[in-house]
């Protein structure tokens, strides 16, 4: 959804079946993380709501960016 009045925006969800609380907080820091670097590249107005599923804790730093990388390029092309 694109809103060009406002920021770009993220929402977050992370369900109990990723894993424990540290688990899912570190997922939610590390998708945070990336928006926050990337911030620039996001169409103003951009609402984004990204779903965590549980494959994501396996994931470490340079693996998620490479997986939201890979999302941001098929968010941009289909908007």
């Amino acid at each position: 959804m694109i809103d060009t009045a406002q920021e770009s925006r993220l929402g977050l969800v992370v369900s109990r079946k990723v894993g424990s609380a540290v688990v899912r907080n570190h997922v939610k820091r590390l998708i945070r993380e990336y928006y926050r670097r990337n911030r620039f590249r996001f169409p103003r107005g951009m609402q984004l709501v990204v779903l965590a599923q549980a494959a994501s804790a396996l994931l470490d730093g340079p693996s998620c960016d490479g997986e939201l990388e890979r999302l941001l390029g098929r968010w941009l092309r289909d908007a």
